[in-house]
């Protein structure tokens, strides 16, 4: 038969990748199971060896298949926080994706409040408590905002490790830190006497709402806790 010819080269590539991709989820391989050759792969879609090799690159890039020397090409299952782990640098480097990651982090922490709610242990509850008490002592002094950072990353932390989902809580691993590091500083809470107040006041409406299974009482508090990731960029002066 000839080869697929009608479509342009990247539009082959992509419809390749995406049957391939549907083929392997679909067939339900197990993590480390030889699946097939390039040669073999351009032999059965009726594609070139060039076309083959993008599309195995473009799913080896997303971690879903692996080339092995004289062996051909084994199915892998990726982790997805390891997959975002190596997006989001990319990621950081544009105001607007930034933001559109804000509000995905909002959405994340204010939906996972609701899971900490009802899975919190009693012994998380206190370590709760305790890192709101810190971060109160901390934010008072004004003196060390590296550890005010760091003790709010831990309380937040902590929260989304009640969800029970460690998938949940290494995302926002992975996006709190992105945020201290890439984030406007405008945008991230500052040492202020009304801004301190507000914050711990928050944290403690936090674990009293946690503490009590108030799920309404919890998101409502998360919500403003966060609002300030969903403040739009002011337009700079020109």
């Amino acid at each position: 038969m000839t080869l697929i010819s009608k479509e342009p080269p990247s539009s082959l590539t992509m419809n390749l990748s995406e049957r391939i991709r549907h083929r392997i989820q679909s067939a339900e391989f197990k993590d480390g199971d030889f699946f097939l050759t390039e040669a073999e792969l351009a032999e059965e879609y009726h594609v070139s060896r060039r076309i083959a090799r993008e599309a195995v690159n473009r799913l080896c890039a997303l971690g879903l298949l692996e080339g092995r020397k004289r062996l051909g090409l084994i199915v892998r299952h990726p982790d997805p926080v390891e997959v975002w782990a190596n997006c989001l640098p990319s990621l950081a480097r544009s105001e607007e994706k930034l933001a559109d990651l804000a509000q995905f982090r909002y959405a994340l922490e204010v939906g996972a409040v609701e899971l900490a709610v009802k899975h919190a242990s009693v012994e998380q509850i206190e370590q709760l408590a305790a890192l709101a008490e810190e971060f109160k002592l901390i934010a008072n002094t004004k003196k060390d905002r590296k550890k005010r950072i760091e003790v709010e990353r831990q309380f937040h932390g902590l929260i989304l490790e009640m969800s029970g989902s460690s998938l949940i809580a290494d995302m926002q691993k992975l996006l709190s830190a992105l945020f201290e590091n890439s984030y406007p500083a405008r945008k991230s809470p500052v040492l202020e006497d009304d801004v301190n107040d507000r914050i711990i006041w928050q944290h403690f409406e936090l674990v009293s709402a946690i503490q009590d299974r108030d799920v309404e009482r919890a998101r409502s508090v998360m919500r403003a806790h966060l609002k300030y990731l969903l403040i739009p960029e002011p337009e700079t002066s020109r």
